[in-house]
């Protein structure tokens, strides 16, 4: 069977399904690769020999971020701030000291605002329910720089892959392939040096965190 083959096959209610199920879960607290599975069903929407609707793409991210993230919120308020060190003795690449000391930091700068913007930001976008009710934000609050946010990145995201995936034909009897793997390694490398920016601070909000060790325990080892 051929990709275009399958990829017919496959019914558009599955997509939309699968795109709201795995964001939702994303925004829950489970680290998924939610961005990846949005722009997928972006590029599939692009394709008009395929029954994907953009529209419903969109709405299915809109839907499952916004119910993950209030069901992140509910369980982060119903727990406290424990709830996390309990999850990130657990999980410490994902839960960590440092991660969750660079998210608090970001909710004590930026207040609500770090919700709408955490959308965009793939540790927040995890955190950024939990951390919320854990921290006793106002749910009005919240919810609505939820929805913003949700809005924003879940639309734009998807109108921007879809328009892109449309003109990429165009594009590339335009350019040639050298021109087409510059724009993809700048776009790589900058968001490497982004994450390389945001794990330095983890690391060294990990190392600030991280207890001392006990003169007198290792003393009594020697």
């Amino acid at each position: 069977m051929s990709v275009d083959a399958l990829l017919l096959s496959i019914p558009p209610l599955l997509v939309y399904l699968l795109v709201g199920g795995v964001i939702g879960i994303e925004s829950l607290g489970i680290p998924l690769p939610g961005e990846v599975v949005l722009v997928g069903a972006a590029l599939m929407s692009s394709r008009h020999d395929l029954p994907v609707h953009p529209a419903g793409v969109a709405a299915a991210a809109i839907i499952g971020a916004v119910v993950g993230d209030s069901i992140g919120y509910s369980i982060g308020r119903r727990f406290g701030m424990p709830l996390f060190d309990r999850v990130g003795a657990r999980y410490p690449n994902h839960f960590g000291p440092g991660h969750i000391a660079f998210a608090q930091s970001l909710f004590d700068r930026w207040g609500v605002m770090a919700v709408f913007f955490g959308r965009f930001v793939a540790l927040l976008r995890i955190l950024a329910g939990p951390l919320a009710g854990a921290l006793k934000m106002a749910y009005p609050r919240f919810l609505m720089a939820n929805v913003t946010g949700a809005i924003c990145w879940a639309g734009g995201t998807t109108a921007l892959v879809y328009y892109a995936g449309m003109a990429a034909e165009h594009w590339l009897s335009r350019f040639s392939w050298v021109a087409l793997l510059v724009a993809v390694l700048a776009g790589v490398i900058g968001t490497m040096a982004l994450r390389g920016r945001v794990g330095a601070r983890i690391a060294e909000l990990e190392a600030q965190h991280r207890p001392e060790p006990d003169p007198v325990s290792d003393y009594s080892a020697e």
